[in-house]
């Protein structure tokens, strides 16, 4: 696939939020962005994703062509573009990959656009081209930096936020969902789910702000309103769902061609994998920190089909609070396999083994994946490990030929380019890995800096080079140099 060997060249430029770069490379493509009808713009920690399958499926079923662009994938890059409710092709996501990488050359200044700038460039592409009626737009990482916010929205939607990526969107509720309300637009309708009541505050302020009409979802749809059968599943589901019809409700006040009685039949038609989904005695979810955990802890407990406790699989990245997120899932497992996703950030099964008997988890050896549906089982922490286990398992929807690999975050782009100075494999490094060891001397510490600036774009005064002691250092005076 050309746009698989496209995105390789991008992943070292790791993750890079601000609209400069994406603003620069739609230009050069003639702002398709521009071109997209009746956009809903979704963000959130949690449920976006379902918000935005649910939303697609809606429209669909009232007679809609819906196109919708999310991530991350987890199996192939292809299941990021939908339209009419199905992955789109190679053959068109070449062709679209195949123009945006022409505009990149066109310019010196593209040269440093990433990996998710690049995808988030094809799906404006594609669909400015399509023909499509409406389009559902879920955000990457925050929203007011992110890529996909250079659309120009008819309806935004901000789903349950909570603490996560805090290195980037900040360490508190209210920084987050302030970096979450920054999809908001002047005069644009934004709905938010169900959220404590610091977001919603938040929220409302910035709504107030731009003008913006401010739709709280638990008040404007009753619970009868959402479809008793979802095609996701889990508790947590059926908040998404409310979401989902309040933007429906929304919508169809802004067209009347729209039939809510239609659009309902969408909730029990959505796809998408990963997300509380069944199979055999088996429960694959994506769930991969604390929030996420305890909405699946929830839906468990409520599930009387669910006998517990049970045997976790488990594989988390290591920039999450694996910790908090064990602590949480102990109270439907009381045995842990640890297991290694295919995702280079994946953290090694040792350490994991550790933190799980911290937890009182029972550890057990490895487990075949595809064996897991005969037993009470439960595989989170990582929606890689999810796509894994669902290919294993036969229960992966959409053709699995290959496995393309994910964005890489800043943090593993580091770790990565310090292993390669460092002449040791990336699972040595962690971001705490200091000047002194694991081949971190005074030559390698020169070149780390030096190669760190060409490769990331960063400069590094000389004055402030000695401060730099470990990885973590490392990326947090590069990121205080952008500021």
């Amino acid at each position: 696939m050309k746009l698989a060997d496209i995105l390789s060249a991008r992943s070292r430029f790791g993750i890079k939020p601000g609209l400069d770069s994406i603003s620069a490379l739609c230009a050069a493509l003639g702002d398709p962005q521009r071109k997209i009808p009746n956009v809903v713009h979704v963000a959130g920690t949690n449920g976006k994703g379902a918000t935005a399958a649910f939303v697609d499926a809606a429209l669909i079923a009232a007679g809609k062509r819906s196109a919708r662009y999310v991530s991350p994938h987890l199996v192939r890059i292809n299941e990021r573009f939908f339209l009419d409710g199905k992955p789109l092709s190679d053959e068109i996501l070449d062709s679209a990959a195949e123009r945006v990488e022409n505009a990149i050359a066109s310019s010196p200044a593209l040269s440093g656009v990433t990996y998710f700038e690049l995808l988030t460039a094809v799906a404006f592409d594609v669909y400015s081209h399509s023909g499509c009626d409406c389009c559902v737009l879920e955000t990457g990482l925050g929203g007011r930096l992110d890529a996909t916010n250079v659309c120009e929205p008819a309806v935004t939607a901000i789903t349950r936020i909570g603490l996560d990526h805090c290195d980037i969107l900040g360490s508190t509720i209210e920084a987050i969902a302030a970096e979450k309300g920054g999809i908001i637009k002047k005069g644009v309708p934004v709905i938010l789910g169900e959220n404590v009541t610091a977001v919603r505050s938040v929220v409302e302020s910035i709504a107030r702000e731009k003008g913006a009409p401010f739709v709280y979802a638990p008040e404007a749809v009753r619970p009868e309103e959402v479809p008793g059968t979802l095609s996701i599943g889990g508790a947590f589901n059926r908040e998404n769902a409310m979401t989902a019809m309040a933007v429906c409700k929304v919508l169809a006040e802004m067209d009347s061609s729209l039939d809510i009685g239609k659009m309902k039949l969408g909730f029990g038609r959505a796809v998408w994998p990963g997300r509380y989904q069944k199979v055999g005695r088996c429960i694959v979810d994506g769930a991969h920190n604390p929030p996420a955990a305890e909405a699946l802890v929830r839906s468990i407990e409520s599930d009387p089909s669910v006998d517990t406790p049970l045997t976790l699989v488990a594989g988390f990245c290591g920039d999450k609070d694996v910790d908090a997120t064990l602590s949480i899932l102990r109270r439907v497992a009381d045995c842990a396999i640890p297991v290694k996703s295919s995702n280079p950030r994946s953290l090694d099964t040792g350490l994991l083994a550790e933190k799980m008997r911290k937890c009182s988890f029972s550890v057990l050896p490895a487990a075949k994946l595809a064996d897991l549906p005969k037993i009470p089982s439960l595989v989170c922490g990582s929606l890689f490990l999810a796509g894994e286990a669902l290919v294993a398992m036969g229960a992966y929807p959409w053709p699995s030929d290959r496995v393309d690999p994910n964005e890489k975050t800043s943090s593993q782009a580091y770790v990565e380019l310090a292993a390669r100075i460092f002449g040791i494999p990336p699972s040595s490094v962690s971001l705490d890995t200091a000047y002194g060891s694991q081949g971190w001397d005074s030559v390698n510490h020169l070149r780390l800096v030096m190669e760190a600036e060409e490769a990331f774009g960063v400069f590094y005064p000389i004055d402030r080079i000695p401060q730099i002691k470990t990885i973590r250092d490392l990326i947090s005076l590069a990121e205080k140099r952008k500021d």
